[in-house]
């Protein structure tokens, strides 16, 4: 008789079969940075598409470079790599020299994710940790912003973004033609942090295929705005342009693609409601009493430290289990 070439694994129940898979999640996840990505080249224009490129080229060579030469297996196929260079490249300014697009992917695949155990391993997440290891060793090249349609060739026009603006002047009122501006992308700032409507969209796409939890993005948001109100830049319970400062920024980026990763996210619905409350309040805090017009990045990362702790004391309630008292 011959031997069998697979071997039954019999666990215990209940049994559920799925078809889903990590490379479906993250093709979703590529699918819903589309319309910001295309978004960004359709402002920015040729550069922009050039770093989103060599972005995601680098992440992608970074981790195969690194599983060959450690002898693991590569996974390059499960697109995870392709999802960090491309959000890598969307918190980027459309100025900057190619060359710090493949610094921040190397960085990011390398030194916080691969040596950490590779994917579902990192401690925070590795295109947030690029950005803020970025803006540390090159904050000129970090803080160039320009107009849209304008950053190509020689005429490129250096000018401040919004949130810039606002922290030089509290007093600053956006008209009506700013507020469509921020919300279809026509401003200047990062590659994939301008159109709040490409964001939404994609957001509501994984959220529709149930990629990533409606809890974090939703009180991130909201916690942010109730925080912005309480914290106003002008004092207490004068918030002015909340919504405004909502859509501008990374906020939104942040709190739909970064803040709902699933290795840097707590497990249970509350502490999934945690991380995003303290998110938004650390997004304030940075925002408005730190001298860093934006916060989201350093609010993410600080609250995926906090994680494990989370997880630990904030645990779902097991079935049939008894108190102790009763």
């Amino acid at each position: 008789m011959a031997p069998y070439k697979k071997t039954l694994t019999v666990s215990a129940p209940p049994h559920i079969y799925g078809n889903d898979t990590i490379t479906r999640r993250m093709r979703d996840v590529l699918i819903a940075l589309a319309p910001a990505a295309f978004a960004g080249i359709f402002y920015f224009g040729r550069r922009a598409f050039l770093i989103i490129a060599v972005s995601i080229i680098s992440a992608v060579l970074a981790e195969y470079l690194f599983q060959k030469v450690t002898g693991k297996a590569v996974t390059i196929h499960d697109c995870s790599a392709a999802i960090t260079g491309l959000l890598i490249a969307l918190t980027l300014p459309p100025a900057v020299p190619l060359w710090v697009p493949v610094i921040g992917g190397f960085f990011a695949v390398v030194a916080v994710k691969q040596l950490f155990g590779g994917l579902g391993s990192n401690f925070m997440n590795p295109a947030l940790a690029a950005r803020a290891f970025l803006v540390a060793a090159f904050p000129v090249y970090m803080t160039n912003w320009v107009f849209p349609r304008m950053s190509e060739g020689a005429d490129a026009v250096a000018g401040a973004t919004y949130l810039t603006i606002i922290k030089q002047n509290t007093a600053f009122v956006p008209e009506s033609a700013d507020y469509a501006a921020v919300f279809f992308g026509n401003i200047g700032g990062c590659i994939g942090e301008t159109s709040a409507l490409a964001l939404i969209a994609g957001g509501i796409f994984l959220i529709f295929r149930r990629v990533i939890n409606w809890r974090v993005p939703v009180f991130y948001v909201g916690s942010f705005g109730l925080f912005a109100f309480i914290f106003g830049r002008n004092g207490y319970f004068a918030g002015e342009n909340i919504f405004f400062e909502m859509m501008a920024g990374g906020l939104l980026l942040g709190a739909i693609f970064m803040a709902t990763d699933y290795a840097t996210t707590p497990i249970s619905p509350r502490g999934k409601i945690i991380m995003g409350i303290g998110c938004g309040f650390l997004t304030v805090m940075i925002r408005f009493y730190s001298g860093y017009p934006e916060g989201v990045c350093f609010a993410i990362i600080i609250m995926n430290v906090f994680v494990p702790i989370i997880d630990k004391y904030i645990r779902p309630r097991v079935y049939g289990r008894r108190n102790r008292e009763s």
